[in-house]
């Protein structure tokens, strides 16, 4: 039997991917190998893997907190929204093209084999699969062909544990409730439930607690409490976006509705120079911007249209005419040039956009999909850092004789002849702590000594501690199979 845990949720967000990396660290630090998996995510925030696929973000940060490298088989189908009724379909690592949700829907069942593929080969040789659901087993109208919670524990023979999220209210309605519309082979597979998120004293909810169980029968494993360490972990999904610090150099990011591996500013947070702010549509850039970082993006012809929409092109004009900077990554590198040419309609329908213009480059989509990892050193201040590539489409022009960066002694990037006005492929550059401070430096914001990778390790087990403290992991392990102990 494959020893095997798997948490779902009552609804979307309520902190199973944060679960999932607490159980996975608190199992290494019993000594145990562990891996994460999820059959199925919804996401644009991805990594590439080892073995050149990508990944959930989620299943990345579940990778480090098992004391892995990310693989693809942890996340077997991605899907990345590029608009509001269709996605890039990634299975195994590698996209296969783009399907609306309908079409999804019928080629759903076609993926299960994959994703069991992938499940069993990662639990080979493991102690121990800490498994993440999608969603909440509750849609039961999305539950023919389901692979990405009843469908897989099922075919995997998993058992399940439910999470509730109190913070959102309702949580004895929301477990009660689910248990009442599961067929009973998926109840079946429910073996108890756990609360998240609880803010206050845990002994207030001793009743509810208490009637859960009686209502379902199911036992439970224990009330979390919020965990605040939580903002200092990488964050999938774009709803927990949010800005922070305090310090005198104003970072602005606009949330495009496409945004993508928008983690890569996570790093900035712990700089006490740095005040970040992440604009939500229908505001204005902030006048007393420093620096507009333009971030990834899984539609950026899309993203275009709409940040022209929200009036930012003309926010970003303004700013740069009162001597502010501007740096796009990826998708948002792309958006800086001259124009975006998609002669095959790789992101919708095929034609030609015209760019923000603050840089002389110019984009062609291509069908090939770069996923790779690099070492780079960053051209004006000489600082290595390592970083990944994960996009479509090739950038070149009059700009480019001024490179961002080099990458195996070529050209990576570009920056205006001002200087003020730069763009690169490159994602995850911030998390160098060498490169983050030199390049912070050359702009004149302080730093301080707090690395990133470290202060990531250190949430990953003061999360572990935290749900050891208050969830019942003998008894979770036990249920995988896993004797306590051994």
């Amino acid at each position: 039997m494959t020893r095997a845990l798997m948490l779902q949720g009552t609804g979307s967000n309520v902190g199973k991917s944060l679960l999932v990396a607490g159980l996975c660290r608190a199992a290494l630090r019993r000594g145990l190998t562990v891996a994460p998996f999820k059959p199925q995510n919804m996401s644009n925030n991805a990594a590439v893997t080892a073995d050149g696929g990508e990944i959930g973000r989620a299943q990345a940060l579940q990778a480090l907190a098992s004391g892995l490298e990310p693989l693809a088989d942890m996340n077997p189908v991605l899907l990345k929204p590029e608009t509001d009724t269709g996605a890039q379909v990634v299975v195994q690592g590698r996209a296969r093209g783009a399907l609306r949700a309908r079409a999804f829907a019928a080629e759903k069942p076609k993926l299960m084999a994959p994703v069991l593929e992938s499940f069993h080969r990662l639990a080979a040789g493991r102690d121990l699969v800490i498994v993440e659901g999608a969603g909440s087993p509750a849609e039961v109208n999305l539950r023919a062909g389901d692979i990405a919670n009843m469908g897989f524990a099922r075919a995997a023979n998993v058992p399940v544990v439910l999470i509730g999220d109190i913070d959102r209210g309702g949580v004895i309605a929301q477990i009660v409730g689910t248990q009442t519309v599961l067929d009973p082979g998926d109840l079946a597979m429910v073996r108890g439930f756990a609360i998240n998120k609880f803010r206050g004293d845990p002994r207030l909810f001793d009743d509810g607690y208490r009637l859960i169980g009686n209502r379902t029968g199911w036992p439970g494993f224990g009330v979390i409490p919020w965990f605040a360490g939580a903002c200092r972990l990488p964050a999938e999904d774009a709803v927990d976006l949010g800005g922070a610090g305090r310090g005198g150099f104003h970072v602005v990011c606009p949330m495009l509705s496409r945004i993508a591996n928008f983690d890569d500013l996570d790093p900035l947070k712990l700089e006490p120079g740095i005040r970040l702010t992440m604009v939500p549509p229908g505001r204005a850039l902030p006048g007393d911007a420093d620096l507009v970082i333009l971030p990834g993006t899984k539609s950026t012809r899309g993203d275009l249209a709409f940040l022209r929409a929200q009036g930012w092109d003309i926010d970003l004009a303004a700013h740069l005419r009162r001597g502010g900077r501007v740096l796009g990554l990826c998708g948002g590198y792309q958006m800086l040039g001259r124009r975006i040419a998609d002669p095959d309609g790789l992101e919708g329908p095929p034609g030609v956009t015209e760019g923000l213009g603050l840089l002389e480059v110019e984009t062609v989509m291509r069908a090939d999909k770069t996923l790779t990892r690099v070492a780079a050193t960053h051209a004006a201040t000489g600082a290595a850092f390592s970083g990944y590539e994960i996009h479509i489409g090739a950038t070149e022009g009059p700009d480019r004789a001024r490179p961002f960066a080099h990458v195996a002694g070529r050209p990576e990037g570009a920056v205006s002849a001002d200087g003020r006005v730069a763009g690169s492929y490159l994602h995850g550059l911030f998390a160098e702590d060498g490169f983050r401070r030199a390049w912070l430096d050359r702009l004149g914001v302080e730093t301080g000594t707090e690395g990133y990778g470290q202060a990531v390790e250190d949430t990953l087990d003061a999360l572990a501690a935290h749900l050891e403290a208050h969830l019942d992991i003998d008894a979770l392990f036990t249920l995988a199979g896993v004797v306590p102990g051994r």
